[in-house]
Order: C-alpha cells, then sequence, then structure tokens
C-alpha cells in the first residue's frame, strides 16, 4: 500500500493524539473508526451530517461503530447511552434509526426533546427529562413492543456495555464529544483537526496510514 495522502499536512500532538497503549478492537483485519458521541450532545447532533459523510466515505478495509458516552447525567446521557446499547441489543441500531433519535431529541415537540430554546446558543434543559419510559414508548413505533424494550434495557448485558463503554472512554483520553477514535490508537476532534472539513481528511488519512501499519488491502 502507498504511504498515506497527505502526510505532512497532519501534525501528531496537533491534529491527534496517539493513545498509550493502543486498544484492541472488536474487528481483528479491519480499521475501526469510532465515534464517541452522546445523542443528548448539541454539538454531535449538528456533527451527525458529517458523521455520515466520513462513515459513508470509508474503504472497505474500514468499519464505523459508535461508542455512547454518560459523563452528563444532568442532561440524560446515562439513558441515552443504555438506550443505544438495548436498540443495538434488538438490531435496531441503524443508520435511519440512529438519525430518528437525533430527531426525536432535537426536534422542538419531538417525543424525546430534552431541551427548551433551542434557537439559542446555549439550549436550556427541562426540567423534565425523557425517562425510560418515553424511550420504550419511542421505540414501539420500530416493532419492538415498549414492555420488551425496558427489560432489554435494564438487562444484565446492557449494563455490562455500558461499564465496559466507560472503561473504554476513559482509557482513550475522551473527555468531551464528538470525539473520533482510529482503531484504538489515534484520537481527535473537530478541533484539532482544523474544521469539519479537515476532520474527513484526517480520519480518512489516519485509517489509512493504520492500514498501512497492518499491511491491509483494499
Amino acid at each position: 500500500m502507498a504511504a498515506p495522502a497527505d502526510a505532512g499536512q497532519w501534525v501528531e500532538g496537533k491534529n491527534y493524539f496517539r493513545i498509550e497503549p493502543s486498544l484492541p478492537t472488536d474487528h481483528p483485519g479491519h480499521v475501526v473508526v469510532t465515534e464517541v458521541f452522546s445523542w443528548g450532545c448539541p454539538a454531535c447532533n449538528q456533527f451527525q451530517p458529517m458523521a455520515d459523510a466520513i462513515r459513508k466515505s470509508l474503504p472497505s478495509y474500514a468499519r464505523w461503530q459508535y461508542l455512547p458516552a454518560s459523563f452528563i447525567g444532568p442532561e440524560d446521557w446515562p439513558l441515552f447511552q443504555r438506550t443505544y446499547y438495548a436498540a443495538q441489543a434488538l438490531g435496531l441500531d441503524t443508520p435511519a434509526i440512529h438519525d430518528a433519535v437525533f430527531k426525536a431529541i432535537w426536534t422542538p415537540g419531538g417525543p424525546l426533546n430534552t431541551y427548551d430554546g433551542l434557537d439559542t446558543a446555549a439550549p436550556r434543559v427541562k426540567q423534565k427529562l425523557p425517562a425510560l419510559d418515553d424511550v420504550a414508548q419511542f421505540f414501539s413505533h420500530y416493532g419492538v413492543a415498549a414492555k420488551t424494550f425496558s427489560a432489554t434495557a435494564t438487562s444484565f448485558a446492557v449494563n455490562a456495555r455500558m461499564r465496559r463503554a466507560d472503561q473504554l472512554i476513559k482509557a482513550y483520553g475522551v473527555d468531551s464529544t464528538p470525539t473520533i477514535v482510529v482503531n484504538g490508537t489515534y484520537r481527535l476532534d473537530v478541533a484539532s483537526a482544523g474544521g469539519l472539513a479537515q476532520t474527513q481528511a484526517l480520519v480518512l488519512y489516519l485509517a489509512q496510514k493504520e492500514a498501512a501499519t497492518m499491511r491491509l488491502r483494499q
């Protein structure tokens, strides 16, 4: 494989950061690109179109995945983390449903709307936040009984996935969202990359760099 393009454009320690030690991924033989996010994160909501663009542009040797964060309890992030893993366990972690949850939270009057004052620079968190019953009712429109969703969301397996997510996010050194992790080796965000377009280019550069290290072939 040829050397990654535009290698001189990016500076380790400035545009992206090495994770020490590098952490193994769930997809050996592939480069895994992970977005650390929350459905309750306003920046993640704004970043979602770019996240979709990056996901669709990845080469065949790369895999995209989401890693939900829980570190802002007052904005319902733990509930949304639980929601993500319940949806995944039920086979509902599709791009269309991922987008639908963002819309349900961020559209005024949406069934999971969490914020007032969405037209301001600093949205106000509602006094009454969505609860698990609200989320279960939302997913009932996707063919899963509300009781089934709630039972899955509170299962041992989902609790374990949540604990593992928190451990990974800490090990990656992530303290804000959205953050992109490339193959458990590099960490970057929009600010470090220098903008949205640069974020996509940097993710593809690091994916190619990792593929070259792993000697993967397109």
